[in-house]
């Protein structure tokens, strides 16, 4: 099923850059582990033992985007990968640690062109075509 999301998106869009630093392999684990971890980039350069900007600085380098744009990215991916193995809208934003459904619908929205349910609605008929 996850083939049929990654077939509709843009190659943009399903691209998540993973770097071959240490720090950012370990930090991309550990985003995918818990992606609900909300900390911020000040909070994560302080784990990594740098300052915000060589944080920022090595984040666009070795990914080309902003941390930022990264972790969207990844919220994406996974927010795909649990939509259509059938978990609810606001299960999913809970999971990834926004406050609000609404607040993940519109992420979601401005990022993919479409709420997740009309998403997953296009998805499920051209699937079933």
């Amino acid at each position: 099923m996850l083939l049929d999301e990654l077939v509709q998106m843009s190659t943009e869009q399903m691209y998540l850059p993973i770097s071959t630093d240490s720090r950012l392999q370990h930090l991309a684990a550990s985003l995918l582990n818990d992606p609900g971890d909300r900390s911020t980039i000040d909070e994560l350069a302080a784990r990594y033992a740098m300052s915000v900007r060589t944080f920022a600085r090595l984040v666009l380098k070795e990914t080309g985007m902003t941390f930022g744009r990264w972790r969207q990215r990844l919220h994406i991916l996974v927010a795909l990968q649990r939509l259509t193995a059938g978990a609810s809208v606001q299960a999913v934003s809970l999971d990834l640690g926004y406050e609000t459904p609404s607040a993940f619908i519109t992420m979601f929205k401005k990022t993919m062109g479409k709420s997740p349910r009309r998403f997953l609605a296009e998805r499920s008929s051209f699937s079933n075509q």
